[in-house]
């Protein structure tokens, strides 16, 4: 079976080709793509050559995984099934994550259509969902889970290192809880994009000292993007039985030292992936509302044009955060 797909073919090697794709079997799901959405970080660290595997990073010796399709997110509505496939049923319009593949370095990615997904990598859309809203659910799903990793009691001081989209989504999903969140970020254009509820404070424009000054009442720190070096300059502030909740990409960066917690009993949080409960209270958080992703889509492109897609994201020629494809 052929389909089409946005494939990285070397460092910094986007093409959209034609590949092969396992015949659908029983417990399967054929999905035709209407949108799908670009993870920024953990596709261009793929991109780069800087990661070979989920949280491997890349080791001197290693062989990067090129070919691949990238990608792992996307939205469409449902061609056929398998005769197990309980639940789905042509026409339904469906939220997926990774599907199958043949002749590439792993045998799964996200921007392909149409898309053979195994049910288990499927959800059903609520009745008269906008797609495009969920089409960046397991991405939204992390910043979610952040958000929801640490004790939280209303009025609650929350800091997210980090105004990307899992920084906005944690920094909802926190909001949401009863916190009062203050976002730390260095891009005017994304910061703006927060909901009035939520804080923010630009380090490229501001000390991180002035606006700790003499605080000692921060509960919870989220680290979107591995940042070790400002949560350590805010480590002094937080609280006794405080979290740290470290997501973000840290490379050959994250060492903690267990022992530099202890004194303040800060509990640290290492979240990773998904899981399908996080997926479903994710949907629903999208369906009611309060987890927001409409407004961070700032650039859509037709699917054949990924490459341009991607030059834009690695030259950072213009201001972008959430980039939707076509199908």
């Amino acid at each position: 079976m052929r389909a089409q797909a946005v494939v990285f073919t070397g460092v910094r090697q986007v093409q959209y080709m034609e590949v092969e794709v396992p015949e659908p079997g029983p417990e399967d799901v054929v999905i035709d793509l209407e949108y799908s959405w670009i993870s920024n970080g953990t596709e261009s660290s793929f991109l780069y050559g800087e990661r070979i595997s989920g949280e491997q990073v890349t080791r001197p010796d290693d062989i990067l995984p090129f070919p691949q399709v990238a990608g792992y997110q996307k939205v469409g509505i449902v061609q056929s099934v398998g005769d197990q496939v309980k639940g789905l049923a042509p026409g339904d319009r469906v939220f997926a994550s990774v599907s199958m593949v043949s002749g590439m370095m792993f045998d799964s990615g996200g921007h392909i259509n149409p898309s053979v997904t195994h049910e288990s990598q499927v959800w059903k859309l609520p009745e008269n969902a906008d797609p495009i809203a969920y089409s960046g659910m397991v991405l939204t799903q992390v910043g979610y889970n952040c958000g929801i990793r640490p004790t939280v009691s209303p009025g609650d001081v929350a800091v997210v290192i980090g105004d990307g989209m899992v920084g906005q989504w944690a920094a909802q999903t926190l909001a949401h809880r009863g916190a009062v969140v203050t976002v730390l970020g260095r891009h005017d254009q994304r910061l703006a994009l927060l909901p009035s509820t939520i804080h923010s404070y630009n380090l490229k424009q501001n000390a991180l000292e002035d606006w700790i000054g003499d605080r000692t009442d921060i509960a919870v720190v989220v680290d979107t993007v591995g940042a070790m070096d400002t949560f350590r300059e805010l480590k002094p502030a937080m609280k006794l039985n405080s979290h740290l909740v470290s997501a973000g990409f840290l490379g050959d960066t994250g060492m903690v030292d267990i022992q530099e917690l202890r004194p303040q009993e800060i509990t640290l949080h290492s979240p990773s992936g998904w899981t399908e409960q996080r997926m479903e209270d994710t949907l629903i958080g999208i369906r009611d509302g309060w987890l927001q992703t409409l407004p961070l889509i700032t650039h859509r492109f037709k699917a054949k044009e990924a490459e341009k897609a991607w030059q834009m994201i690695m030259d950072k020629s213009e201001f972008f955060l959430g980039v939707i494809l076509e199908w």
